[in-house]
């Protein structure tokens, strides 16, 4: 991470990183868990407390619709009317894009929070890593701190990721990916990791001492690695690839049938339509972001046929289509875990031979490069998943034919159309030197 003229860092500006490294990693966390506890408390009233007030024996039925085809009606009000219009068309967007303007977050946070009590089939990184990012510049970039913007995204970035998977490798691999893509080997690598790393670890740590949620899934211990492991991971990879590719092929199609209604309203309550008819037929297990889904998936795999579970992923996987190009605010990486563990879990259950573990990571493994195009975030992604370390040999293997097969598939993203204003299009920033809002 140089500084803006692209000289080496200094052991001064390290030192000088520190202090706002660590600030951006907590504030980041505690932006994490305000918004995901407050979606938390919205979706225990809406799926539990007030079905059993009203009666309603069971919310896998048209309760599963009304709420999610309201979600959609408030999400796309959110979006038409307040600033900012929720910070741009998802499905056109990276990971990590230019900070927005202060005006804009409000009426993002708002249509997370919806997305995620409301049961839609999409994380929180997106949005959150934009809002802890647009915080980060306005706060960092300023004369008085001079950090450069690219700086000041790195750090909202790595803080962000640390806190939500509750360490800072991730961060770390992401941003390595990221240096590379830009050519920048100004300097150590560390020496541009430091500040980053600082961030992430801040946010991890916040978010261990609070007792957050973790990725792995309870699965009967692996026996340790074996030559028929390398080809039941490549093959089980490759065929979750292969369904995730048949969603990405699918999914301009439906993002740009959602997009001709002008109105966001009009068309994230039909969005939102879909998804509670797919809820219906996955059941709940389907709905949400997938955290807590996927381990009760594993939990309770032995009421499954290998083909309910393989519907159930099939179902997963259609709903994230829906609604990232439905236009609702949300990231893809949690539902993409979820659709590798009920893949792998299909395929285990199917030949019994094949260890669960080796299953699921390779289930794991497979939709995370669909979705992302990140072997790095692949690789961490199916081993947190389930918890061994002695995986890894074993997956670094069997990501040889996968990597081959993703790097030539198109990225789960659609191009926006030049010069076409949209519904979600962000309001005009100015500089965000100097602390001024949008």
């Amino acid at each position: 991470m140089p500084d803006d003229k692209g000289s080496p860092l200094t052991t001064r500006t390290l030192l000088r990183l520190v202090v706002p490294s660590l600030l951006v990693g907590v504030v980041s966390a505690i932006a994490l868990l305000a918004l995901s506890k407050l979606a938390n408390v919205i979706q225990d009233f809406v799926w539990d407390t007030v079905p059993d007030a009203w009666g309603v024996g069971s919310t896998e039925t048209w309760w599963t619709v009304l709420v999610l085809t309201l979600t959609g009606v408030l999400v796309g009000a959110t979006l038409r009317w307040m600033p900012g219009h929720g910070g741009g068309d998802p499905a056109t967007q990276e990971l990590v894009a230019a900070p927005l303007g202060l005006r804009t977050l409000p009426g993002l946070a708002v249509a997370l929070v919806l997305g995620l009590a409301g049961g839609v089939s999409l994380g929180p990184e997106n949005p959150i890593i934009a809002i802890n990012v647009a915080l980060a510049a306005w706060f960092l970039c300023r004369p008085r701190f001079g950090v450069p913007v690219p700086a000041a995204v790195a750090l909202g970035m790595a803080g962000t990721i640390g806190a939500m998977f509750a360490t800072p490798v991730a961060a770390a691999l992401v941003l390595t990916e990221s240096f590379a893509e830009r050519g920048d080997r100004t300097g150590p690598l560390f020496d541009r990791l430091f500040g980053p790393l600082v961030a992430a670890g801040a946010g991890a740590v916040t978010m261990e001492a609070v007792g957050a949620p973790t990725f792995s899934v309870k699965l009967p211990s692996y026996p340790g690695p074996q030559l028929g492991d390398v080809l039941s991971a490549a093959v089980i990879g490759l065929v979750t690839a292969g369904f995730c590719l048949l969603a990405v092929l699918v999914f301009p199609l439906v993002h740009g049938l959602f997009h001709r209604v002008k109105s966001p309203v009009v068309a994230l309550g039909a969005a939102g339509l879909v998804l509670g008819l797919l809820g219906m037929a996955g059941g709940p297990i389907t709905l949400f972001k997938g955290l807590d889904e996927m381990k009760e998936l594993a939990d309770t795999v032995d009421t499954y046929t290998w083909y309910g579970l393989l519907a159930v992923g099939v179902v997963k996987l259609g709903a994230l289509v829906v609604a990232a190009g439905g236009g609702f605010r949300g990231g893809r990486i949690f539902p993409a875990v979820f659709i590798g563990v009920a893949f792998g879990l299909s395929a285990s259950t199917l030949v019994s031979s094949v260890p669960p573990t080796v299953a699921v990571s390779a289930g794991v493994l497979g939709a995370v490069l669909v979705v992302t195009h990140d072997g790095w975030l692949g690789l961490f992604m199916a081993v947190t998943t389930v918890g061994d370390i002695r995986l890894l040999p074993v997956l670094c293997v069997a990501v040889v034919p996968l990597w081959l097969a993703v790097r030539v598939m198109p990225p789960f993203r659609v191009a926006a159309p030049a010069g076409a204003p949209e519904f979600g299009a962000p309001l005009p920033r100015r500089a965000l030197a100097g602390g001024s809002p949008a």
